[in-house]
This record gives C-alpha cells, sequence and structure tokens, in this order.
C-alpha cells in the first residue's frame, strides 16, 4: 500500500512515517515516484511502536534494529550490552518518572523475557547425501566417492569424497574442505565481534547495507526457488544468509562458500540452533576452488563476495566462476564503488578498476545478464574499524544489480 493508506491504516500521519523513514528504521519499496509498503514494513513499524511504548528514543531504536538485523540468529540477546539497553533505560524511568508505571512494567516484562530466553533445539547440519551429485574433483572433472563416512540422518558429518584419480577432500563437521585452510586464533568470539562492529561502524554506513540487505531480500523473493540451487560466493559471518535462512524452500539449495573454517563453522552453528531444516552445503575453499560441477547454480549470490576478491585481483571473479552458472542464470549481487580516489586511497592503481561502476556494470553485460532491476545506495565518507578500505576524502557507495540472462 502507499504512505497515505500506510499512515491511516496505522493511525499515524503522513510525516510520522516519513520520518521513520529519513531514521532508516522503516525501509519500503520504491518504484518510480512512490514508496509502497509490506508486511515488513508494518512488522517494523509494530516493533518500533513497541519498544517506544518502553520508553526508548528513536535513536536508541535504530540501535535495536541494527543488533535485530546484523545479529540474526546470533544469541544477541543474552549478551550483558544488549541487555544493558533494556536495564538502564528501567532504572532511570524507575528514578525519575516514577508516575509512567505502564512503561515500567512494560520494560519489566521485557527484561524478564530476555534472562528467561530459551534455546531453539537443534538441527545438526552436514553434506545431505543428495548433493553429492552436484559435486566434481577438480583436478579431473569426475564424480566424487565418499569414503569412510560418519552419517547421521542422510548428513554427512564427516569422511572423505575421494576420486579415481586419486584427489580427495575431507569432510569435517560437515564441511567440505578444499586444500588446507589455515585456522586463525581468534582473541574474541564471532558474536562479540558483531557486537563490535555495530558499535564501531559509522551509522550512516550500517543504515546503507542495511537498506542493501532489505532491497535483497525483496528481490530474492521473486523468484522462485524450489528445487533450485544458490551459490553464495563468500559468505562470511552469513549476514545475508541468516536474514534469508527460514524463508528459504526445503528443497531448495544453498551452497555457502567462505575460505575461512571458523566462519563456517560458526555460521553452521548458528543455523543448526533455530532447528529450522534446510539444505545448506558448506564449502571451505577459495574461491577458484569450488568442486561443484559446471552449470549446476540457477541463482548467484555475489554479496560483496567480487569486492572482497577485488582488493587483491583484477580479473573481475564472476567471469572466474561463470562455468559453474547455468544459461539462464540469476544474479544478485551487491559491490563497493569509489565516487572518487584519493592521491593516498589504500586501494592500488591495478586493482581500481573494479571498484567503478561502470566497470561494474561493463563486467556484468559481457557475462550477458541482464538487469530486472538496479540499485545506487547514498555516499558514505566514512566507515570505521572494519570498513577501514577507503580514506578521508573518498566517498563510496554500494550498487546491486538483480537480473538474469
Amino acid at each position: 500500500m502507499r504512505i497515505g493508506k500506510f499512515a491511516e491504516s496505522n493511525e499515524l500521519s503522513i510525516d510520522t512515517i516519513r520520518h521513520y523513514m529519513d531514521l532508516g528504521i522503516i525501509i519500503p519499496e520504491k518504484t518510480g515516484g512512490h514508496y509502497f509498503f509490506d508486511e515488513q514494513c508494518q512488522n517494523e513499524l509494530e516493533h518500533i511502536l513497541e519498544l517506544k511504548g518502553m520508553g526508548f528514543s528513536l535513536n536508541e531504536i535504530k540501535t535495536i534494529f541494527f543488533y535485530k538485523n546484523f545479529g540474526k540468529l546470533l544469541d544477541y540477546e543474552e549478551d550483558s550490552y544488549y541487555r544493558t539497553l533494556f536495564l538502564d533505560k528501567f532504572k532511570k524511568l524507575e528514578e525519575e518518572i516514577k508516575n509512567l508505571l505502564l512503561i515500567k512494567a512494560r520494560l519489566k516484562l521485557k527484561l524478564e523475557h530476555l534472562s528467561t530466553k530459551s534455546i531453539a533445539s537443534t538441527h545438526m547440519m552436514g553434506v545431505d547425501l543428495r548433493v553429492l551429485d552436484f559435486l566434481k574433483c577438480l583436478k579431473c572433472g569426475e564424480t566424487l566417492i565418499l569414503q569412510d563416512g560418519i552419517i547421521n540422518r542422510n548428513q554427512i558429518m564427516d569422511g572423505k569424497l575421494h576420486c579415481d584419480c586419486g584427489t580427495d577432500y575431507l569432510i569435517e563437521a560437515g564441511i567440505v574442505k578444499v586444500g588446507e585452510q589455515e585456522s586463525s586464533y581468534m582473541e574474541q568470539s564471532f558474536e562479540s565481534q558483531i557486537q563490535e562492529y555495530i558499535q564501531e561502524t559509522d551509522p550512516v554506513y550500517l543504515e546503507n547495507l542495511q537498506k542493501g540487505l532489505y532491497w535483497s531480500k525483496r528481490k530474492l523473493d521473486q523468484v522462485d526457488l524450489h528445487q533450485k540451487v544458490l551459490l553464495e560466493l563468500g559468505s562470511g559471518f552469513g549476514f545475508f544468509l541468516r536474514n534469508i535462512f527460514k524463508d528459504l524452500p526445503e528443497d531448495c539449495l544453498y551452497i555457502a562458500v567462505d575460505h575461512s573454517m571458523e566462519k563456517q563453522r560458526f555460521l553452521k552453528g548458528l543455523l543448526e540452533k533455530t532447528g529450522i531444516k534446510r539444505r545448506i552445503l558448506f564449502i571451505c575453499s577459495d574461491f577458484l576452488e569450488i568442486p561443484i560441477k559446471d552449470q549446476s547454480v540457477d541463482l548467484i549470490i555475489d554479496y560483496t563476495g567480487t569486492s572482497n576478491y577485488s582488493f587483491h585481483h583484477e580479473t573481475f571473479l564472476l567471469h572466474k566462476v561463470d562455468s559453474l552458472v547455468q544459461s539462464n542464470g540469476y544474479l544478485l549481487g551487491s559491490y563497493f564503488a569509489f565516487k572518487n580516489f584519493s592521491p593516498k586511497s589504500k586501494i592500488a592503481a591495478k586493482f581500481r578498476d573494479n571498484f567503478t561502476v561502470e566497470k561494474i556494470k561493463e563486467n556484468i553485460d559481457m557475462l550477458k545478464y541482464k538487469p530486472f532491476e538496479e540499485r545506487t545506495s547514498e555516499y558514505v565518507d566514512k566507515g570505521g574499524r572494519y570498513e577501514d578500505f577507503f580514506v578521508t576524502g573518498e566517498e563510496i557507495f554500494s550498487y546491486a544489480f538483480f537480473g538474469k540472462r
């Protein structure tokens, strides 16, 4: 529905809705010159009103929304900092506004909820026996055979995938490993790293990421994913996968590729704790060593995977993995682009082409993808401790693409 109807149905003014949009806590779809508000917008508005009823300011609500979206499926509601957001407000109202008993009661209920939050039953994820046909030997291209497998409910948890040419690939904790991936010692948990990421990243930068995430989720909703194979390049902490996980059909295969075994274990563990059964194939490998058969992917998700690859390579990553995608495949991608490069830029001159929107579009066009929709974010001039790939004087933005060939 349009903004007037949306405001009227919620008994709010249009100016109030526009203010929430300006803050980035309600993000409607924009088509042409009009905004359209869907069920997701309604859910966000109800959450805003719930938190306002507890006395939170709109800026405080924005921080909570960052946790809700970037901490999806994490136990962020159980960490001390997140609980303090609610506890401090409770104490302040109790001390300063003792007559607002209704707000006090609502906060008390919320605090009780946080202290008694139950953990969902787990569902162990491994390599589904049905996906073995998608895998191939990188050396000779032949099908792999399972040896010495430990199987639990049709999920291979540990074992070895063997090829007659003598090549072997290990399955460790339900994750396919290609080559010897280095393990890195982590001084802090991934959960605390994500908390720190939200706290130490510029809010405008986070707003851009969040808007892009909403946009990408909505584009994916337009594709019938039943019996489809999706490949994500660089699943990382799983920002994208964790936000679409429960909406994936059970007969869809989602292949999550990342070179970090620790991040794959972390992401897999989070998804297992939901108790939701979905077909996820975790592969720990470099992008150029993904052991799946040619033309087996229906939709490729390039959520900054190519951009991260471009920090150290001149080749546009999608060209290197194009053989894996079907001739009528979809592309859902998001890319870092620079408005300008500073003389002190951290991006080496030979790598800069792939950080210009013109070159990004040219490469996507060379791969014969035709856009259904494109999106360009606002410019930002600072990131933070974890997003420090651009320097003072540079402005960056994200270019998102959704299309098919």
